[in-house]
């Protein structure tokens, strides 16, 4: 499976931390930034990871910033996106099982490196429930006046 993966200069460490821990997990990670602790602003590396995986490139995303907030925001710009900040282990099993989402927002200020691989492994591995889930999910994307 293909994880996108990106990050602001706020980010940085915990991207490179996850970077390794996805590859030893058996992942392919395909990694769009940033590469250095130099300040950045984080839209010109979240809208090419949400595109990766709007287009199926990519089966996953995780974004990282100070907050979580401001990746969060523009990931959800995406019609095919479902990003969701979390910072616990609830939060990141429901964002998969209730909302079917395919980006993983971290806020790496609030957050320990430990924190961010467990929750990257719980949102990995929670599975979309589908069922009364699924027409919630339908009627997120705005619809286009005819």
């Amino acid at each position: 499976m293909k994880i996108a993966i990106a990050s602001d200069h706020a980010g940085f460490e915990m991207k490179e931390d996850l970077c390794t821990f996805l590859r030893s997990e058996g992942y392919e990670v395909k990694d769009f930034g940033t590469n250095s602790l130099d300040s950045c602003d984080y839209p010109d590396y979240a809208h090419p990871l949400a595109e990766s995986v709007e287009k199926g490139e990519s089966q996953f995303g995780v974004v990282i910033c100070g907050s979580g907030n401001g990746v969060c925001m523009t990931v959800n710009k995406h019609a095919g996106i479902r990003g969701a900040l979390v910072w616990n282990e609830e939060l990141a099993d429901l964002a998969r099982r209730h909302n079917n989402a395919n980006v993983l927002c971290l806020p790496a200020r609030y957050i320990t490196l430990e924190e961010g691989r467990a929750l990257t492994w719980h949102f990995l591995h929670a599975g979309f429930e589908g069922g009364r889930h699924e027409k919630r999910i339908e009627k997120i994307a705005v619809k286009e006046n005819a």
